[in-house]
């Protein structure tokens, strides 16, 4: 099957995307666990691993059509945070940024009538619902909870369980 060069640029500006998603989150959760965030650390390391995942699917799929797949060189993450809260926004921007970027795919694929690479990227676009579900829910916790210390405590103890969970489901 083929697939168009248009298509095959933004799976693999994809594949970047991904991959530097997966190393920001990774420097969160290094500040998250160096900072005595636990939750926040489990739950961003778990997050880096997800968007590591999401790039090795794009690239199989690549590969799996016989076109390369291009693994980038990432940029440097940011590695000084101000807040859990930051964090948490600097996500939901990034996640929307993935999301815009997907949608973006679906259109060319509308227009290349590629239903494969269609149907392929569905998972993702249902995956972006999913993402910046969770990190508005995250954030709301600061409206509702507050953010003295022990508010934060109690943020950082549900990212936790959010990691919990996540490293008990299905993959």
């Amino acid at each position: 099957m083929k697939i168009s060069k248009n298509m095959q640029n933004a799976l693999n500006n994809q594949i970047a995307l991904e991959a530097n998603a997966s190393n920001s989150y990774l420097s969160m959760a290094s500040w998250c666990e160096i900072t005595g965030y636990e939750g926040g650390a489990s739950f961003f390391y778990a997050q880096s691993d997800e968007e590591r995942t999401h790039m090795l699917k794009i690239v199989h799929y690549l590969n799996n059509l016989g076109v390369q797949a291009i693994i980038p060189s990432t940029k440097l993450p940011a590695s000084n945070f101000k807040s859990l809260e930051s964090i948490l926004k600097t996500a939901l921007n990034s996640e929307q940024l993935v999301t815009a970027a997907i949608h973006k795919m679906v259109e060319i694929a509308q227009k290349d009538k590629d239903h494969s690479t269609s149907v392929f990227l569905e998972w993702f676009v249902n995956e972006q619902v999913q993402e910046e579900t969770k990190f508005e829910t995250l954030i709301q916790k600061f409206e509702l909870i507050g953010r003295d210390k022990l508010a934060i405590n109690e943020i950082d103890k549900i990212l936790a369980a959010d990691a919990a969970a996540s490293a008990d489901a299905p993959a």
